[in-house]
């Protein structure tokens, strides 16, 4: 068996502490080359920052979830080794290269900064050890595809659960059965998927109530995103375009 970094939770806080310092020195280091130049001139960099915030917030999500499980007794081996292997890469991505597109890496020198803060402590242990081969071969070892069960979402919310599994059954009986033929024939999805997904409110989980939609929040577009995605990929991006577009 792999051996888990012990006392991972403190240790993810600690290092989700890191994280989120070395994105405020991006936000300093770009601000000072935009203050150099203009932001057109510097749309790389700016571009990169946005991605080194969004992992920050989701390694300091990432942590909270641990606490979160850990308290409900419900932080068992799969759980410690997602987190661990979550923030042994993000932290890598963060200190050697986050891929924003297939052609497009940028690295901390891009935006004028050093990694400086997550070659110590914490961040460095993970980085070290948290998604190595070994971890990732436990961690698919524990993973059941015959039942989805990927780990403990940690909703802790009656009404996402419930969404949660109201979506999972549809994209079970509904989406999957059909995904390989329309995947394999390259068609669109049928009209009667989309109207069906429509009577469930799927294009409106967001908006409001006055503007005719559910205003059920963020993290509701997560959760049935990735359901109907368990059904077919395809199907689980068509929501969030709409959320996009009503906004």
């Amino acid at each position: 068996m792999t051996d888990m970094i012990e006392n991972p939770i403190p240790k993810s806080v600690e290092a989700a502490k890191q994280a989120r310092k070395f994105a405020g020195g991006a936000l300093e280091a770009v601000r000072e080359k935009v203050s150099n130049s203009d932001i057109d001139s510097e749309q790389f960099a700016a571009h990169g920052l946005a991605w080194v915030s969004t992992y920050a917030a989701a390694l300091e999500q990432m942590a909270g979830w641990a606490e979160r499980l850990d308290g409900a007794g419900n932080f068992g081996e799969l759980e410690k080794l997602i987190l661990q292997s979550a923030f042994g890469e993000y932290l890598n991505q963060m200190a050697s290269g986050i891929a924003m597109s297939q052609v497009e890496i940028v690295r901390p020198q891009d935006m004028g900064l050093s990694i400086n803060g997550l070659d110590e402590g914490a961040a460095a242990e993970f980085r070290k050890s948290g998604n190595t081969s070994a971890v990732r071969m436990q961690l698919s070892g524990l993973l059941d595809f015959n039942t989805s069960s990927f780990g403990n979402d940690g909703l802790g919310d009656e009404t996402l659960e419930m969404v949660s599994e109201q979506f999972r059954r549809y994209a079970t009986e509904e989406i999957a059965p059909k995904a390989n033929e329309w995947h394999g024939k390259d068609i669109l999805i049928p009209m009667e998927i989309i109207e069906q997904m429509s009577e469930l409110g799927v294009f409106g989980l967001t908006i409001s109530e006055d503007m005719g939609g559910l205003d059920m929040g963020k993290t509701a577009m997560c959760v049935v995103t990735e359901e109907l995605s368990r059904g077919y990929l395809g199907v689980g991006s068509l929501g969030t375009r709409s959320e996009i577009a009503a906004e």
